[in-house]
């Protein structure tokens, strides 16, 4: 089964073998893009998250066959870089495993709000889980990030 996507705003083409194939699968075993981590496939960690037509998912937990003709953005396209850079500055990245999907997450968040309060940013953040931080510098990242891009010192 052939499947025509838009990834990162690139045209891709996938070859599937069977029409339940996962997104994820079909980014990081069939198109090489391997920034989305493949960790529990049962959409608990969210560090598979990529963004299917502007809105966050777990690609574990979508089929590549219901991808035809949509938009998907992955970390590497999604995220901009003053995000990835705070998540540097703060602390926020420990093994890394986790951080894609937050990177995401992060992204979407702030392109619907740019100036989220503490509580906003748990909850945009619920669907992915981080064993290393503990949180406290993902959340002030997030704040240095929305500064940045706000144009103000942080």
């Amino acid at each position: 089964m052939r499947v025509n996507l838009h990834i990162d705003g690139a045209e891709a083409v996938a070859e599937i073998d069977r029409p339940g194939e996962s997104l994820l699968s079909t980014l990081r075993d069939r198109l090489g893009l391997t920034g989305s981590k493949n960790a529990c496939e049962q959409g608990e960690c969210g560090s598979c998250t990529v963004l299917l037509d502007g809105a966050p998912v777990c690609a574990c937990l979508v089929a590549t066959a219901q991808c035809e003709g949509r938009e998907v953005k992955t970390v590497v396209g999604a995220v901009p870089r003053p995000v990835r850079d705070a998540f540097v500055q703060c602390g926020a990245v420990q093994c890394g495993f986790c951080t894609p999907g937050l990177l995401v997450a992060v992204a979407d968040l702030l392109d619907r709000e740019p100036d989220p309060s503490d509580p906003e940013i748990r909850e945009a953040l619920a669907g992915n889980l981080c064993r290393c931080t503990g949180y406290e510098k993902i959340i002030d990242a997030v704040h240095t990030a929305a500064a940045t891009l706000a144009g103000e010192p942080r």
